[in-house]
């Protein structure tokens, strides 16, 4: 993962999506008369800011964190049309992340527009956790980390809630390996952000 230093801002006027397919989600949820509007998509769309040795605040350029003007974009985008309950599923950190989606990531009381689960990895390996926790304090908007575990995340979708339970594997070795839940996050409609059930 290619770093480069926060707050630097990459690619401007360019998007993570393309112009045209952005332009073509935003009319989407606008449009939306759905309950909920589930946005499945493969890379960590919150930041994931980390403090080098020198003490230099960075971030990678391969997901979101690389486009923080695309992400801006689409998080007010969210936030001025009102979308229902907009939930991001998200894959690829090999990692279990549940993560408040924010107006505003260098105001942590900024409002939460959105919510984003993101499920690990059923079989590789994953990110060091002892490494990766030492960066949570830069990211206070990232409500739970966990990448010790495999696993994914199922969700139970109701008009008033959603339930999403991290699921892991005893072992992914081996074929008749059991099924655990690790954690349980609840969604209101009408309140984004994830609580811990």
């Amino acid at each position: 993962m290619s770093d480069v230093r926060c707050p630097e801002r990459l690619n401007p006027d360019r998007s993570i999506l393309g112009m045209a397919q952005e332009a073509w989600l935003f009319d989407g949820l606008t449009r939306s008369r759905a309950r909920w509007n589930v946005i499945a998509q493969d890379v960590l769309m919150a930041p994931l800011r980390r403090r080098t040795a020198q003490g230099a605040l960075v971030h990678g350029t391969d997901a979101w964190d690389g486009y923080p003007a695309s992400r801006a974009r689409l998080l007010r985008h969210v936030e001025t049309s009102r979308v229902s309950n907009p939930v991001v599923i998200t894959g690829d950190l090999h990692a279990f992340c549940v993560n408040d989606l924010k107006a505003d990531f260098d105001d942590p009381t900024s409002a939460t527009v959105a919510t984003e689960l993101v499920g690990t990895s059923v079989s590789s390996i994953g990110p060091n956790y002892y490494q990766m926790a030492r960066f949570l304090p830069e990211n206070p908007h990232i409500r739970y980390f966990e990448s010790r575990e495999r696993g994914y995340v199922s969700v139970d979708l109701t008009p008033d809630r959603m339930i999403a339970r991290l699921r892991t594997v005893s072992d992914a070795l081996d074929p008749r390996a059991t099924v655990s839940t690790l954690r349980t996050y609840g969604v209101e409609s009408g309140r984004p952000g994830a609580v811990l059930e």
